[in-house]
């Protein structure tokens, strides 16, 4: 009991460093590290909740894959001139147009989730404590795709918008 209290804490301890440092740093790349030492945290904690696959999940799909794309991309754009003052007063989201349509975009996709939430049944069951757990890969494949499908296909979207935003944001201009 103590030694799991201890490892809740210490695994906690690294998560929340990690997040701290990520917005923190001023480097891209320790910035990119330092989220992948905050997801082995989270790994950790899965693994004291006996979650094991989650656990691994968690660590070959965002601290494996996700975050290795993402440490590629930052340091394929070559992030390091970050502090530059011409780029400060340059960037697309200071202009009042981009606030100006970044809010109204944001304004719709609330709705949109708002709506889709609404019409989604099972959001408010309180959860069975008397059901059994999922014990089997396959009956967690056949929950997450069957019960959970709304949640994936949200996600999607919103991961295919921000790789949008940041292919715009990241392009250089002629001028």
């Amino acid at each position: 009991m103590a030694s799991d209290a201890l490892l809740f804490y210490l695994f906690g301890g690294v998560t929340v460093l990690g997040a701290l440092a990520v917005v923190t740093q001023r480097n891209p790349v320790y910035s990119v590290l330092s989220i992948i030492a905050s997801f082995f945290g989270l790994a950790g904690l899965y693994v004291l909740l006996e979650a094991p696959f989650v656990a691994v999940a968690q660590i070959i799909i965002y601290a494996g894959a996700i975050m290795v794309l993402f440490l590629f991309t930052v340091m394929l754009l070559n992030a390091t001139r970050e502090d530059a003052a011409e780029w400060d007063r340059s960037h697309p989201l200071y202009r009042p147009f981009a606030v100006r349509v970044g809010g109204v975009l944001a304004v719709l996709l609330a709705l949109q989730l708002g709506w889709a939430l609404s019409r989604t049944s099972g959001l408010g069951v309180p959860i069975d404590l008397d059901r059994p757990a999922v014990s089997s890969v396959q009956e967690l494949g056949r929950v997450l795709f069957t019960d959970y499908m709304f949640a994936f296909e949200v996600t999607s979207i919103l991961i295919i918008a921000a790789m949008v935003g940041a292919v715009i944001l990241a392009r250089k201009r002629d001028e």
